[in-house]
């Protein structure tokens, strides 16, 4: 039995769900709550159901398939269920002389150190953020997924370099520095 799997998603106040099935025999789930509306279809291996004001999900047989699937199942579904409550959010920052964001209407426009501006048009959902040093950068939204996919997005605009730090980091992110040629030749 999967570890993560097996434990039932409890269902919170002020939260939503609704079970159907698809055509194609798998399920769908829809959960509604304060911070929005998630909806997402499962595979018909896997089974979920709601009693006793908890989701349990469970899988049909014991293939290697399904076994994969139950864990992830029961992990996407909990994801939703906090993205719908709590939400989810991601920072980034951005190191360099002159480097800086700003955000015109709902697009994000990055000026860091091409010889154009790079715009972000986030999608929809999605909620973004600058504080006034123009550095940091919050992305905030109801799908996990989504806000990292963004996140990731950004970063890999102007990836952090190793020798001087420069470019768009997640502010825990650790960036190991290299030491450069002059350092070496010293030793």
């Amino acid at each position: 039995m999967s570890r993560v799997g097996k434990h039932p998603i409890q269902i919170l106040d002020k939260v939503e769900v609704q079970i159907s099935t698809t055509p194609a025999g798998g399920q769908t789930v829809k959960i509604k709550g304060p911070k929005g509306e998630l909806q997402s279809s499962f595979r018909n291996e896997i089974v979920i159901t709601k009693e006793n004001n908890q989701l349990i999900v469970t899988r049909k047989d014991d293939e290697k398939l399904t076994k994969s699937l139950h864990g992830t199942t029961r992990a996407m579904i909990q994801n939703m269920m906090i993205g719908v409550t709590d939400g989810f959010k991601k920072q980034l920052t951005i190191i360099g002389v002159g480097y800086r964001a700003q955000l015109q209407g709902n697009k994000l426009v990055l000026q860091i150190g091409y010889s154009h501006q790079v715009e972000v048009v986030p999608p929809e959902g999605i909620k973004l953020e600058i504080d006034k040093t123009q550095t940091n950068i919050t992305i905030t939204g109801n799908n996990k997924q989504t806000v990292g996919d963004l996140a990731a997005y950004i970063r890999a605009v102007r990836k952090p370099e190793p020798y001087k730090g420069k470019g768009i980091k997640y502010s825990d992110e650790v960036i190991r520095r290299k030491a450069g040629k002059s350092a070496a030749k010293k030793a």
